[in-house]
């Protein structure tokens, strides 16, 4: 569990108070945020359109999360809405760039990352090396936001992480948000007089 300071079980004292911005300078609050946000939002709509009467599971809410964050994270990019935004990699492998740092995201609890939160892709490896400038500190160093869910599919909280490739955590920053841009959606209305049957305990599952 995470404590006033950031910090959190399995994630050192140091990790909790270095920040962002300490890692690159591109790394900003107000960047960081509207990261989230788009995360966050391209997730709601998911949830939102969810038909657990046409065969909705948490298995394809998910896929079609992460696809929807995703576009919500290229359109911006593609639209000039940030012109610090950048897309490395458009594929599954889905890499962004803030100011040239490379970013990627995933579903998950921040203080558990699994194996495959923790690949790295030999561009997105490269990519970092260009970033920092120095091919030894950014050797097995990767950025990720953690989109943290409830037990409905809505997101409670997006983490940033600067991690290793053997699962050490050097930066672990909540990433402000509103409660608007967390908040569960409405779901629309799939059935006249029906109670959708989607079990909340499925979404638990990671999608």
């Amino acid at each position: 569990m995470s404590d006033a300071s950031g910090s959190s079980d399995g994630v050192s004292a140091d990790a909790g108070r270095r920040l962002p911005w300490d890692l690159h300078p591109a790394l900003t609050e107000d960047r960081l945020s509207a990261c989230a946000r788009l995360l966050a939002r391209g997730r709601s709509d998911a949830v939102a359109m969810a038909d657990p009467w046409a065969g909705d599971d948490a298995w394809s809410i998910g896929c079609r999360a992460y696809s929807f964050s995703r576009n919500r994270l290229r359109q911006a990019a593609e639209g000039g809405r940030y012109r610090w935004l950048g897309v490395l990699d458009a594929t599954h492998h889905f890499v962004f760039l803030i100011d040239g740092a490379p970013v990627r995201f995933f579903r998950g609890d921040a203080e558990e990352p699994t194996k495959r939160t923790l690949r790295q892709q030999e561009s997105e490896a490269q990519q970092m090396a260009l970033a920092l400038g120095d091919l030894g500190a950014a050797e097995g160093l990767m950025f990720r936001l953690a989109v943290e869910t409830g037990e409905g599919g809505e997101v409670t909280r997006v983490v940033f992480l600067a991690l290793r490739e053997d699962g050490a955590t050097e930066c672990f920053w909540p990433v402000p948000l509103d409660n608007a841009d967390v908040s569960a959606p409405a779901r629309r209305n799939v059935g006249v007089g029906l109670t959708p049957p989607l079990a909340t305990g499925a979404l638990r599952h990671r999608g």
